[in-house]
């Protein structure tokens, strides 16, 4: 998975039935930009979704559906994330958390360098475009708990236990910290 900043093409955006409930994806040309949740928290900018279309979508739209029934545990996809230069050095260090694992905001915090507060490490977290497939769902409390997403506490924790059940069945069970 690659994130990349590279030029603006017009957006367009689909909305999609899934076992979370409907998944709004956003791309601009051939990079997915966004992947937001009903209700998604913080409010994503939906004059920037562009018109809809249900063209265009059909690899995200494959990929996420193997993810969800638990066929797929990482994403072939072209991505744009548009942020800061912190919001996106979060956003890349999150993407290399293994599926099945999950790590903190304190130690990713610690990964990006002395006097980095876990709280804007969180708040960077928030910020991420592209739910699940830049998977925050995978960032926990230093103490073990589930804490914010932008999808809510269950998706969070169905997401986590779909990738649970997944290493289970194949034998790659890592120590789980929630």
């Amino acid at each position: 998975m690659t994130l990349t900043d590279g030029p603006s093409a017009a957006a367009a955006h689909t909305v999609l039935a899934t076992s979370l409930g409907d998944l709004t994806l956003v791309r601009e040309g051939e990079a997915l930009t966004g992947l937001y949740f009903p209700r998604h928290w913080p409010r994503p900018d939906r004059a920037a979704f562009g018109p809809r279309t249900d063209e265009g979508f059909e690899d995200a739209a494959r990929q996420l559906a193997e993810y969800l029934a638990g066929e797929r545990d990482e994403f072939e996809l072209t991505l744009k994330a548009t942020g800061g230069e912190f919001d996106r050095r979060v956003w890349e260090l999150i993407a290399t958390v293994p599926y099945g694992q999950t790590t903190t905001y304190g130690e990713l915090g610690r990964q990006l360098g002395p006097g980095t507060d876990p709280r804007d490490v969180g708040a960077a977290v928030g910020r991420n475009p592209l739910s699940i497939i830049v998977p925050c769902h995978r960032v926990i409390g230093s103490n073990g708990n589930l804490t914010g997403y932008a999808g809510g506490l269950d998706r969070k924790r169905a997401l986590l236990q779909l990738e649970h059940a997944r290493v289970m069945r194949t034998g790659n069970a890592p120590a789980y910290l929630w």
